[in-house]
């Protein structure tokens, strides 16, 4: 039997002897179905891969928020011992005077002249303005740790005052590179020699 079939349909044969017959429209309809599912499945996966994102996001919020709590437990503890009365910026610096000066205070552009020297919390000296000569930067220029420099701008020249910085104010995850290892809480020990 001879059937024609119109320009509009299309002929599938599966091998079995079975010509499946579809028409455009049917085909459109497959093809349309077929997309919107895909399309679907995309959005959907846009969504997850973005409530994912916000996941890693809130766990690193977290655990870095344990990791200043844990900083600033370890700066405290080392101050009970030893006696200091610590006064804490917003940033998280801790800072304590230990004598007052009574000359020029320091603002941010000044170029600032300090001894100083740089220790870990188990004592372990880092660095020292008796090893290296002072220290000379001008304030906000940046290149130097950002708790010092919150620090100095505290300072009038001939203070002397012990800053802490934990990690996030001094070297980081990655320390210096030399002498201060990574995640390390540092003490600067710090007298304000000058003020330009």
């Amino acid at each position: 039997m001879n059937k024609t079939f119109r320009v509009s349909d299309l002929v599938f044969d599966f091998g079995e002897g079975y010509p499946v017959r579809i028409s455009v429209f049917g085909m459109f309809l497959f093809f349309f179905v077929f997309s919107c599912g895909r399309s679907y499945n995309t959005q959907q996966a846009m969504q997850d891969t973005s409530e994912m994102e916000r996941h890693k996001k809130e766990i690193l919020l977290r655990v870095n928020r344990e990791l200043v709590e844990e900083d600033a437990d370890e700066i405290f503890a080392y101050a009970a011992r030893n006696n200091l009365q610590l006064e804490t910026t917003e940033s998280g610096l801790c800072y304590m005077f230990y004598e007052r000066g009574a000359g020029q205070k320091a603002a941010m552009g000044n170029v600032v002249r300090l001894e100083y020297s740089v220790s870990l919390l188990d004592s372990t000296l880092c660095y020292s303005s008796n090893m290296l000569g002072p220290k000379v930067f001008r304030l906000g220029s940046g290149g130097v740790e950002a708790g010092l420099e919150e620090g100095i701008l505290l300072m009038c020249v001939g203070d002397k005052a012990l800053m802490f910085m934990p990690p996030y104010l001094a070297h980081g995850l990655t320390g210096d590179g030399d002498c201060i290892p990574r995640r390390a809480i540092i003490l600067y020990d710090v007298t304000l020699i000058g003020v330009e």
